[in-house]
């Protein structure tokens, strides 16, 4: 009897010890699996404060503006505002991308109320770390540029960047180029403000991760690793194209972008040589991080295929230093500062050059016989006068390129503020 009842103790011992241990080793596991389904079942909360962690509430159903109401009461403008921390709380992961039908800029403006003027935008209740001008080239994607905008400034705005939004549109139905826009991005953007990086990007991607932080690293940086239209895979090793950054600095060793692309394709292997020539190679995040999804659209009209692309990479080895943010030039139509971007509006020119050159002056010799003849059926003072009339005038380029010595003399004063940054 004793030795049955000694069995039984201690097999009730052995279970308790046991279930002891599993309680142990599942209580983490346990924690996360029932805050998982009290999530399900709960409303989020909107009623935050904004010293809380936003990491769990970011990725809570991948909604890109989840977290961002916590900071919408903080305005500390004071003097003494501390830096904001070197990884944002406000980062949550995976933003789940979809294309609600109906959507308004007005919408896009009210769920943004500390954008301002311009589409720029700094952290209320610190002091940004970063400064990221957004570079979009443009024309007849209004529709595109609305998704982008929705999802873009929550993005950025999460990474508690100072940044803002330069949208350049192309004036006129000429054939589109995107690379002599981005020069003339980079010029714009640096003109208003010092940026540290300037991010180039295509108004069809919108980026699936905010841990894809739209900062500059020590070289130029291609964001759009992992596209939805290549399967979420890089498409071979030097491809540059979609979203890239770049510092002044590294804009400078590369001089620029090409400005003779006109049609699409080509621009982006041209633009990844010249990191290459210009002594850099290109970095990159993670296939994970670095996604993007692109709306579906057809070929624009007026962006048709390059034929000459091909031809003109086999040659940028001796072009790029010819051909470049040296040799870009433009006319500033317009610049209005919009609630959610800046709208720059210019003039780029065609294949023959900003102006259309003035009509060939014909030989002296034939021009002489003409005027002989003319005076012998004509007065001689109407020739002269509607001679006159017709003589060509030169129009000056109301945006002269910047030269290189001027930007690298600014840029010089600078470099040790954004090592220490």
């Amino acid at each position: 009897m004793v030795s049955i009842q000694s069995k039984w103790r201690y097999l009730f011992m052995f279970l308790g010890i046991q279930l002891v241990v599993m309680a142990l080793l599942s209580r983490e596991g346990y924690q996360k699996r029932v805050s998982y389904f009290i999530r399900i079942f709960r409303k989020p909360d909107t009623t935050g404060v904004s010293g809380c962690n936003h990491t769990t509430a970011g990725t809570a159903g991948g909604d890109v503006y989840a977290n961002l109401s916590h900071i919408f009461k903080a305005h500390n403008h004071g003097d003494e505002m501390p830096y904001c921390p070197k990884t944002s709380p406000l980062i949550g992961g995976p933003i789940h991308v979809k294309f609600p039908s109906g959507l308004t800029l007005a919408e896009v403006q009210r769920k943004n109320p500390l954008v301002v003027r311009g589409g720029r935008y700094r952290p209320p209740d610190c002091g940004a770390r970063h400064r990221t001008a957004i570079i979009i080239p443009h024309r007849h994607r209004e529709h595109h540029l609305k998704f982008l905008l929705y999802y873009l400034h929550p993005f950025l705005q999460r990474q508690q960047l100072n940044y803002g939004i330069y949208v350049i549109h192309q004036a006129g139905n000429y054939t589109f180029n995107r690379a002599k826009l981005m020069n003339v991005g980079f010029r714009e953007a640096m003109k208003e403000e010092d940026w540290d990086c300037l991010f180039f990007h295509d108004v069809d991607l919108i980026p699936e991760d905010d841990r894809n932080t739209y900062v500059c690293d020590s070289n130029p940086k291609h964001a759009a690793i992992a596209m939805d239209k290549f399967g979420y895979k890089l498409p071979y090793k030097m491809y540059f194209g979609g979203v890239s950054a770049l510092t002044p600095l590294h804009y400078l060793k590369m001089n620029g972008f090409p400005n003779n692309y006109w049609g699409w394709g080509g621009e982006d292997d041209d633009i990844g040589v010249r990191v290459s020539l210009g002594g850099m190679y290109i970095s990159r995040p993670s296939v994970k991080v670095g996604r993007y999804k692109m709306i579906k659209h057809k070929l624009d009209k007026g962006n048709d295929v390059n034929p000459k692309r091909f031809n003109m990479l086999a040659k940028t080895r001796q072009t790029w230093k010819l051909d470049g943010m040296n040799t870009a030039e433009y006319e500033t139509i317009s610049r209005q500062y919009m609630p959610l971007y800046t709208n720059i509006t210019v003039n780029i020119g065609t294949e023959a050059g900003l102006h259309r050159p003035p009509p060939t002056p014909p030989h002296p010799a034939k021009a002489a016989g003409k005027a002989a003849g003319k005076a012998a059926d004509k007065p001689a003072d109407k020739t002269a006068g509607k001679t006159a009339d017709k003589a060509p005038a030169e129009v000056p380029a109301k945006g002269p390129a910047k030269t290189s010595a001027k930007l690298e003399e600014g840029l010089s004063e600078k470099k040790s503020t954004l090592r220490d940054r």
